[in-house]
């Protein structure tokens, strides 16, 4: 075994001891999905930013700015941090004097549970595509360390991280989230500051090397930006985090500060990639861009330091994705479902099992579907669109609208945007598919809303 593989390996079992210690604190569901609600500023703003911090964000910004220019970053990271910055200011402590559990719950207290299961049932899926984007990513950044080959590495990948996220929910995934988070920053920096002492920004190419392929062209900037903005309000990865801070107020500031976290070091990977394609020139595969730098540019102690960044980046993300999917299964799909069938509701220690084999399950699937899979990125898109304009429609009724539209007007909703955007973006390929299917699920609730009385907002179950 090789010294990176070995300190890649190592670092992991670190993420893994700190879980087993997590596991302590979990005595209930509350403890295991939302960490108690106690989480303080720091936990609290570094899981919003390692959570959202994916390795897309690293290796896919740097590749794309290579590409195409600051235009072909304008999802990630400035979509994706406004996101993150409107969710703070506008939702975060509204939700969370809700008292929920998960998002499906604000749409079981607004148009009854049959709206929250069907929810459940259109957001797992995306949630489901970006785990599996994960464990792709982490199984290449194993492999390249040269012991491993890409099947080993993933499933290597894939059992160590539904182990840890089994073990500890919640509380095993906001330490390692601060670990992780510091790491991530680390990496990230040693690359930019030696990169800039060598000359590589010394000078910037803003169009990037000009290879957009023209037979495909680039997404109209609106386009571009609402699926992030939009996508990342109605994610519930995020909502689970609002959830789990201990007050209204530091939901809404730790959100913002995780924000601007995220801005300031996702940055970089853009500048790098500006960088490159000014002092490098073409011929450099986008995708493989930053663990070129890395290889050529670091000491073997920084690229050890930049894979575990890297590691970071991607544990953080895959760990609250399967902690999310599998909360959705298991307490919005499982529970109320035996509860009808028995006729009284599952306790917190079987609440508690029901979501630690959701997770299992959950992250089976998404290691089958990343093996399967030809691209992270495409996985990755497809996550951030499915459903989430519907989601978004129903989160502003639900929450400000609360005499207007009922359970119909949801349904509608949904269905409207899963199916405008599946079309839009897959069968007619639309410009603008995204904001199509925002369109068609605010215009289907609208519709639909004489149909029948609101249900009655009630607390939750």
């Amino acid at each position: 075994m090789n010294l990176v593989l070995f300190a890649v390996l190592a670092y992991i079992a670190l993420q893994v001891l700190v879980a087993l210690v997590a596991t302590r604190r979990v005595a209930g569901e509350s403890d295991y999905l939302l960490a108690g609600r106690s989480l303080g500023p720091w936990l609290a703003t570094f899981g919003v930013f390692a959570t959202w911090f994916g390795a897309e964000t690293c290796i896919g910004a740097a590749g794309e700015a290579y590409r195409g220019g600051l235009r072909a970053v304008a999802a990630d990271p400035f979509g994706y941090a406004l996101g993150l910055a409107a969710a703070g200011l506008f939702f975060a402590a509204t939700l969370w004097r809700r008292g929920l559990v998960t998002l499906a719950d604000l749409f079981r207290q607004r148009y009854g549970g049959g709206v929250e299961r069907f929810a459940a049932l259109v957001m797992i899926p995306g949630s489901l595509l970006w785990a599996a984007a994960q464990v792709r990513a982490f199984g290449q950044v194993l492999a390249s360390t040269g012991d491993l080959g890409v099947f080993a590495a993933t499933t290597l990948a894939a059992v160590v991280v539904v182990a840890y996220t089994a073990i500890g929910g919640m509380w095993a995934d906001s330490w390692t989230d601060l670990v992780q988070g510091l790491v991530l920053i680390a990496g990230v920096l040693a690359i930019g500051l030696v990169f800039a002492h060598d000359g590589g920004l010394a000078q910037l190419s803003l169009g990037g090397i000009g290879a957009l392929d023209p037979d495909e062209p680039s997404r109209p900037l609106i386009e571009a930006l609402a699926v992030p903005i939009f996508g990342t309000i109605a994610a519930q990865e995020l909502v689970a985090r609002f959830l789990a801070m201990r007050s209204p107020a530091l939901a809404r500031g730790a959100t913002l500060a995780g924000a601007l976290l995220y801005l300031s070091v996702g940055i970089v990977p853009v500048l790098l990639g500006l960088g490159a394609a000014a002092t490098l020139g073409d011929g450099l595969e986008p995708e493989q861009l930053l663990s070129r730098l890395a290889q050529t540019h670091l000491p073997l102690p920084l690229y050890i330091l930049f894979l575990g960044a890297l590691v970071s980046a991607i544990l953080s993300t895959l760990s609250g994705t399967l902690l999310v999917v599998g909360s959705l299964a298991a307490h919005n799909l499982a529970a109320p479902l035996l509860t009808r069938w028995r006729g009284r509701a599952p306790n917190e220690a079987q609440r508690l099992r029901f979501n630690r084999i959701a997770v299992v399950v959950f992250g089976t699937l998404a290691y089958l579907i990343a093996l399967a899979s030809d691209s992270m990125y495409a996985l990755v898109e497809e996550a951030s669109g499915l459903g989430s304009s519907g989601v978004f429609v129903m989160m502003l009724a639900a929450l400000w609208l609360p005499r207007f539209g009922g359970a119909p007007s949801a349904v509608a909703a949904l269905l409207a945007s899963v199916g405008v955007y599946v079309v839009g973006e897959h069968l007619l390929g639309w410009s603008y598919p995204y904001l199509a299917s925002l369109a068609a699920a605010a215009l289907a609730y609208l519709v639909c809303a004489p149909l029948r009385a609101p249900a009655r907002v009630g607390p939750a179950a």
